[in-house]
């Protein structure tokens, strides 16, 4: 099988050439474009999201040997995550490769952080099948870089970290509330409120409404935090 120009430019943007090319093609391959013939990314995004755990988990072991398993998970959950995972698509231009119905495409398809996120996870279960566990892993190591290392020491969820500070306080949970949504169907801005018992609040706005709920909870406690 030949590659396109396409799927030979993201081989040399992730430093592995295939010696089973069809192993990236059904990588970048999205559902809205399979048929009988044509396999789609999702049974590899699932074995991707599992190597690429077992990467994560092995590399944070060996940055930090003192760490307790409390410190190690939200470490874990940032670096694994779709949100992560489509960053890092983006870097390497991975929406540009992926194969994709017309409405998908119509509707900003290579954009949509969810799509990405899925598209990385099956990118790496494609070099795993086709090179083995340990050139994965270097390709995983090699792409997220620095973030394992600047993973921030406590990354737990900024709504998980809220939440706890209210409940610490006798507080029930907070309440999220979409405010907005702006911008076309294939790219929407939406605005998120987050307000807690006492009044305090504030507001954040994002791509999707589970980052703007991040954000409103992320700005709001680091305000909360100064001030107690």
């Amino acid at each position: 099988m030949r590659l396109s120009a396409e799927l030979k430019a993201l081989e040399q943007r992730i430093g592995h050439n295939f010696s089973k090319p069809e192993f990236l093609v059904r990588a970048v391959t999205h559902a809205s474009i399979s048929s009988s013939t044509r396999q789609d990314n999702q049974r590899l995004e699932f074995l991707g999201d599992r190597v690429l755990g077992l990467v994560m988990a092995e590399a944070l072991l060996s940055a930090d040997q003192g760490a307790s398993e409390g410190q190690l998970a939200p470490r874990f959950n940032a670096l694994v995550r779709k949100e992560c995972c489509a960053d890092v698509a983006r870097e390497i231009a991975l929406g540009e490769a992926l194969k994709l119905g017309r409405s998908e495409m119509l509707s900003g398809g290579r954009r949509k952080e969810a799509l990405l996120g899925d598209a990385m996870e099956a990118l790496i279960a494609s070099v795993y099948l086709d090179a083995g566990f340990e050139v994965a892993r270097a390709l995983v190591l090699r792409l997220w870089g620095a973030r394992i290392l600047q993973v921030e020491v406590d990354a737990r969820d900024p709504k998980t970290s809220l939440q706890e500070w209210a409940q610490a306080r006798g507080m029930p949970p907070p309440a999220y509330v979409q405010t907005a949504r702006s911008g076309p169907d294939h790219q929407p801005i939406f605005t998120v409120e987050v307000v807690l018992e006492d009044g305090a609040r504030e507001t954040a706005q994002a791509g999707s409404k589970r980052a703007a709920e991040q954000q409103a909870a992320r700005t709001l406690l680091a305000r909360l935090e100064q001030t107690t």
